[in-house]
């Protein structure tokens, strides 16, 4: 059984992993983020979609508790599992932060030093999450397994790992934490297609089968309309539509969704549309 974060209690079954509400991330006197109304429900995959600078990436360093390593502050309510995280201390943070709520980011070589094993850092960050030595390591094992990496891979350096693997390491690490939650900000746009797909299809086996609550934070709607349950779009650090994916994304009711949707790339059959329209070259 998964220990609960110190704090209340979620108030019922219905209660969210995740709820955001009136959050503001500001630096000094601007606003960048500014939130009413946001959840993540249980074992729920929901996605956070806007164009660069829309306020997707500091609203995970909120969530995390770490707004304030890039100078901006944090005001309204973040709740985890029914804790409120705004009100806590960095210690108190440090432990639910990769325990309770991990992340993952576009660049996977920057959760790992180059002059560390993979493995000492995973296990460096189980034990300093309260682990043995020996739970650690089967604890790290198994998670490789999991994420279909042989763990003889933890003896390697990151150089000698592909950004596929390194990615798949980093989720490894959340599933031997037992995190609840995963923030995947950008966890894919690194990568070819093909790893793309088997990282995705990862995140969503990982949801069936552990119960793990993902928010992808993505500018790529196509990889949220594969994934996501839900999604909300972000424009000028504001949620301007959100709901079921499906609903969301073929059916716009704002016109910046519909903007956003217009310019995904199409691929058109040679000779029925403008990529082929059937002229010599």
């Amino acid at each position: 059984m998964r220990p609960a974060p110190t704090g209340p209690a979620p108030t019922g079954p219905a209660a969210p992993r995740l709820a955001i509400s009136n959050l503001q991330v500001r630096f000094g006197d601007r606003p960048v983020v500014q939130i009413d109304e946001f959840t993540l429900g249980e074992a729920e995959i929901a996605g956070l979609a806007g164009e660069s600078g829309s306020g997707k990436s500091m609203t995970t360093l909120a969530v995390l508790g770490l707004a304030h390593t890039v100078g901006a502050t944090v005001s309204g309510s973040i709740r985890l599992d029914g804790t409120e995280l705004t009100t806590r201390s960095q210690r108190e943070l440090r432990k639910l932060r990769g325990k309770h709520i991990a992340a993952i980011f576009q660049s996977p070589a920057m959760a790992f030093s180059p002059v560390f094993k993979v493995g000492q850092v995973v296990l460096s960050a189980l034990r300093l999450h309260g682990m043995s030595k020996a739970d650690a390591t089967e604890a790290a094992t198994q998670a490789m397994r999991q994420v279909l990496l042989a763990p003889d891979l933890l003896d390697r350096y990151p150089a000698q790992l592909s950004g596929g693997q390194l990615q798949r390491v980093a989720i490894a690490l959340a599933l031997a934490l037992r995190a609840r939650v995963l923030l995947a900000d950008e966890p894919t746009s690194a990568l070819d297609v093909t790893v793309q797909a088997e990282v995705l299809e990862l995140l969503r086996v990982l949801r069936e089968r552990e119960g793990m609550s993902v928010l992808l934070i993505s500018h790529d709607l196509a990889v949220v309309a594969e994934l996501c349950d839900r999604v909300a779009i972000m424009q000028a650090g504001r949620i301007v539509e959100q709901g079921p994916a499906a609903q969301v994304l073929s059916a716009p009711r704002h016109r910046y969704t519909a903007d956003l949707l217009a310019a995904v790339p199409r691929i058109t059959a040679a000779g029925t549309g403008p990529a082929g329209n059937g002229a010599a070259g």
